[in-house]
């Protein structure tokens, strides 16, 4: 299941509606959970509802969802580590007050839409102080009992502020060359390896594309890949989109699939493949065609959280269900 916001947390924290919206896919099945969004400071949120792991209360209650999925499925459950930056302080896709939410902040003096405020340009300093936030967050997500950690550089988010030249324009260490722009991203995989063990995955999700003249392409986020891949990261989560606004997006079954190929092929690494995925069918013929390692799926496991088991019903396939619900189970 890929990771989706779901806008219900308050100051951060899982509740009761997380409990069940997790649970209840780990007993449809699943064999990999990814967490929404979840930020390593406050003002990391997309929104003001969105989870959070900046202290250890948050990651109690996350822990608790991390326990009931272990206990009661054969599901794998990862966390999304993740900083929204100039994207932040929004509701409804909209920016809010500072008095209702915060100051956002980004590499450079650049907004999301030219109608948002300019946000904070990060000094060298405070990028350090970040980077510890994520090593921190890392921390508490393996105590927690994650069996993945995902870092979130997709979407225009932070990480993503700083890979692209359309949004980065700084001239120190944190700009400029290819290099300098993933810096901040390859500070933060190091923090994190320095805190996870051999069970733990980690994960980097990118946005393959930014759909946009001399913005971040294909060829920036396979030559990021082949670097990642020296950094014990296991595997690239390709999605695209959501730096530019205004961008058009060309949207249609497995839009993005393409992208996790060009990534697989040619940086040697696993890939998994997203984007408006809706069938077991169509998740095979990926695996099938060597386009992605692994399939992630996002609305369909919104609409039906049994997909994964009624698939494998479909197909005479095995698959983990419940022996609470054994009585429901089809007979062949």
């Amino acid at each position: 299941m890929s990771p989706m916001c779901m806008y219900s947390a308050e100051d951060g924290m899982a509740n009761e509606f997380h409990y069940v919206h997790y649970g209840s896919r780990a007993q449809g099945g699943v064999g990999l959970i990814i967490t929404e969004a979840t930020a390593v400071e406050p003002r990391g949120r997309i929104t003001n509802k969105c989870l959070g792991i900046w202290n250890d209360e948050q990651a109690l209650a996350l822990k608790k969802i991390v326990d009931f999925v272990h206990h009661n499925s054969e599901s794998k459950i990862g966390i999304q580590l993740a900083h929204a930056g100039r994207k932040g302080s929004t509701w409804e896709n909209r920016q809010i007050s500072i008095e209702e939410g915060w100051e956002t902040i980004a590499p450079s003096p650049i907004p999301f839409h030219h109608s948002e405020r300019i946000p904070h340009v990060l000094t060298v300093e405070e990028i350090k102080e970040l980077v510890e936030d994520f090593r921190k967050a890392a921390k508490r997500s393996a105590e927690a009992g994650f069996d993945v950690i995902e870092i979130h550089a997709a979407h225009g988010y932070l990480i993503h502020q700083f890979l692209s030249p359309l949004s980065n324009t700084r001239t120190d260490d944190y700009g400029g060359t290819a290099e300098n722009r993933a810096r901040f991203l390859m500070e933060i995989v190091e923090a994190v390896n320095s805190q996870i063990t051999a069970n733990i995955a980690l994960f980097v999700r990118i946005s393959g594309t930014e759909y946009a003249e001399n913005g971040w392409d294909i060829s920036d986020s396979v030559e990021l890949s082949k670097v990642l891949k020296t950094k014990n990261v296991d595997l690239i989560d390709v999605s695209s989109g959501g730096n530019i606004s205004g961008a058009v997006i060309p949207l249609k079954p497995g839009y993005q699939v393409p992208l996790a190929e060009e990534v697989r092929k040619n940086a040697d690494i696993r890939t998994g493949a997203v984007g408006l995925i809706t069938s077991a069918a169509h998740a095979e013929e990926i695996l099938e065609n060597g386009q992605g390692d692994l399939i992630f799926i996002a609305r369909e496991i919104l609409r039906n959280p049994y997909f994964a088991v009624q698939a494998a019903w479909e197909n005479d396939a095995e698959n983990f269900y419940p022996h609470q619900y054994l009585r429901a189970k089809p007979t062949k």
